[in-house]
């Protein structure tokens, strides 16, 4: 009997390590966080604004955003992704101090700035990889190409915040500012604003701030050049000088 007891009692003691040793690791509930890599890679501010905009890179739409600039009205900003990755970009009162509208365009064919009104004409400014000249370049159109490559790029010399939300904003925003080893601002500093999609819903920065005024549409599958290419020079972002007044006689 004393034997039998014994043994039991080793069975017994053997199994309280076992179920101690397998409740060592809480487990993990439905709403919980697991608690290794990937919780601190959704914590890291620049993983979290990576994702979003690798989403982005792979939008194709059609969306309209309210653009407020200090000292100026309103202004409704169109822009165009298309299926086969052409861009176009329409900026009211984006050259000429205000006094004229643009679109930059980007197609297998080239870079363009077209100077909208009673008669369109494009210019052809680069390579469809190209960069607008500075005195021509509204800026805009960066939000939606070229700094998608840049947020994406740990090399880059940013740094990356959560950032409080921007009113009329949705999803997670980001403040982005140049980080020390920084010679240049690889991006223009200030909020960004991605949902989950990858869908730029806000964004502050010195040009204005910028919120997605509807819901995006479906992409065309190619942009179309709202004029005919033409020899001549961009026009300036900023206003041209006023005329001399006539020197006294």
């Amino acid at each position: 009997m004393h034997a039998r007891r014994t043994v039991l009692t080793a069975a017994v003691a053997l199994g309280v390590i076992a179920v101690a040793g397998c409740t060592t690791k809480p487990p993990i509930l439905p709403d919980q966080t697991p608690s290794h890599g990937s919780a601190t890679a959704l914590a890291d501010p620049w993983g979290q604004l990576a994702g979003r905009v690798a989403a982005a890179r792979d939008n194709r739409y059609v969306a309209a955003y309210s653009l407020v600039s200090k000292g100026r009205a309103a202004r409704t900003v169109t822009v165009t992704i298309a299926a086969d990755g052409s861009w176009l970009v329409i900026v009211p009162g984006g050259a000429l101090g205000g006094a004229a509208d643009v679109a930059i365009a980007s197609t297998r064919a080239g870079l363009y700035q077209c100077a909208l009104g009673s008669s369109t004409n494009c210019f052809r400014v680069g390579n469809p990889d190209g960069q607008v000249p500075p005195r021509s370049d509204p800026r805009v159109q960066y939000l939606f190409t070229d700094w998608l490559r840049v947020l994406t790029n740990r090399d880059v010399a940013i740094s990356v915040a959560l950032a409080a939300p921007l009113p009329g904003s949705r999803g997670q925003c980001f403040s982005i500012e140049p980080n020390s080893a920084a010679l240049a601002a690889p991006v223009d500093p200030g909020v960004y604003c991605y949902d989950e999609h990858g869908t730029l819903t806000a964004a502050a920065l010195a040009m204005g701030t910028l919120t997605l005024a509807s819901a995006p549409a479906p992409a065309p599958p190619s942009v179309v050049l709202p004029g005919p290419v033409v020899p001549g020079a961009p026009l300036a972002t900023a206003a041209p000088p006023s005329p001399s007044a006539s020197p006294s006689r």
